[in-house]
């Protein structure tokens, strides 16, 4: 592993823990996110993540395609507005705001790796 992949693993590491937090500990997630009524909506959103950690999996391992990283930054943008807003809106509590912060980052590293690909065509076999 290259030390420019580590954010990709964090993001993902991240991602499968917001995936599996909710199956395997229902009563501490709520405790640190909050109550929730539509518990089957908790889960339903965390498992939309999984196919976006195959999509790092395949942008760090077999090919680093601009429309696939395109669709982790959309992903990315929509998890942080729905944090901010809803923060702001004072429906959901201010841990979600980590999340939101969180999200701009695992952005802000893929606009990085789009303008070293951008800027060097040879990017590493790891990350083509």
């Amino acid at each position: 592993m290259k030390k420019y992949q580590i954010p990709a693993y964090i993001q993902m590491f991240y991602f499968l823990l917001t995936i599996i937090w909710p199956f395997v500990h229902l009563e501490s997630f709520l405790k640190i996110t909050g109550p929730k009524t539509d518990i089957w909506l908790v889960k339903t959103v965390s498992l939309l993540l999984f196919p976006y950690i195959l999509l790092i999996v395949y942008v760090v391992r077999i090919k680093q395609s601009p429309l696939v990283i395109l669709a982790i930054m959309l992903c990315c943008a929509g998890l942080a507005g729905i944090d901010l807003y809803y923060y702001l809106n004072n429906v959901i509590r201010w841990t979600y705001m980590i999340d939101c912060i969180l999200e701009i980052l695992f952005i802000g590293y893929w606009i990085f790796i789009l303008k070293i690909r951008s800027e060097n065509k040879s990017v590493p076999n790891e990350m083509r």
